[in-house]
């Protein structure tokens, strides 16, 4: 057992600065499997290495999309590492021989957990979601089911499932972001607006949202130009402004 900032510590620089430099990369499969199942942000910097060793060494991880199904939580839209986890999940999430059912738990618990989502997570997960959608249009489900939301009494969606077989995704829909598009941030509401329409065939590119911050989506609203709107449609006056005011009769604002 390690403490967890030196876990941390290691996990951080493995993929990049130990596992190309050793002869047997697969003598650290049993620590990456041991940190990834940990939990946490030290289940989310282990799969760095785990990607290398199930993409170029063979390794055979029976449990990997359930234990990553788990990962998924409240947190994940507000860790440090969060552009490193979406960029891997998008990666794993890439092969189209990916059960119909798999990909489905995955798009619901992200939308579910998107309820409470910061902004400029938000405006990286709907794209992510869209570009699901076009590799495994069998999903496509649940948004073009008949009738939607309005046809079920309640959500079948297990969201407490750990078994993404038993989560019963694609008997659902996806009302969550359907909800998304009343979001109070207008980028927010048009992206999830996209979902109203058909797809194109292309993928968005979300290399350039994984890192978005609040404060560069502050930033952006700040420089926007100002739009002069009118605030009153009848000249004011007197000091409350009404007609036929006792006010008005005596009192004038210059």
């Amino acid at each position: 057992q390690l403490p967890t900032g030196l876990y941390k510590k290691i996990l951080v620089i493995l993929h990049d600065s130990v596992l190309p430099y050793m002869n047997e990369p697969t003598l650290m499969m049993d620590f990456l499997t041991v940190a990834y199942g940990i939990g946490g942000a030290i289940s989310l910097l282990a799969l760095n290495g785990l990607f290398i060793l199930i993409h170029q060494h063979n390794l055979e991880y029976p449990d990997f999309y359930k234990k990553l199904y788990s990962l998924l939580d409240p947190s994940i839209y507000h860790v440090k590492y969060r552009a490193r986890f979406f960029h891997l999940t998008d990666l794993f999430l890439s092969s189209s021989h990916l059960p119909a059912y798999l990909v489905a738990a995955f798009i619901k618990r992200l939308s579910r957990l998107a309820l409470t989502a910061p902004p400029e997570a938000l405006l990286m997960i709907i794209p992510f979601i869209c570009n699901l959608f076009r590799r495994h249009p069998a999903c496509r489900v649940l948004v073009h089911r008949p009738g939607g939301p309005a046809d079920m009494s309640e959500d079948p969606y297990v969201m407490e499932e750990e078994e993404p077989s038993k989560s019963r995704a694609l008997e659902s829909s996806l009302w969550e972001i359907q909800s998304l598009q009343n979001h109070y941030h207008p980028d927010v509401a048009k992206a999830a607006a996209v979902l109203n329409q058909s797809l194109s065939e292309m993928e968005d590119d979300i290399s350039g949202l994984l890192e978005l911050s609040a404060y560069e989506l502050f930033d952006k609203e700040v420089k926007k130009k100002a739009v002069d709107v009118p605030l009153e449609f009848e000249q004011v006056r007197g000091l409350f402004g009404k007609k036929n005011d006792i006010f008005a009769e005596h009192f004038s604002l210059d």
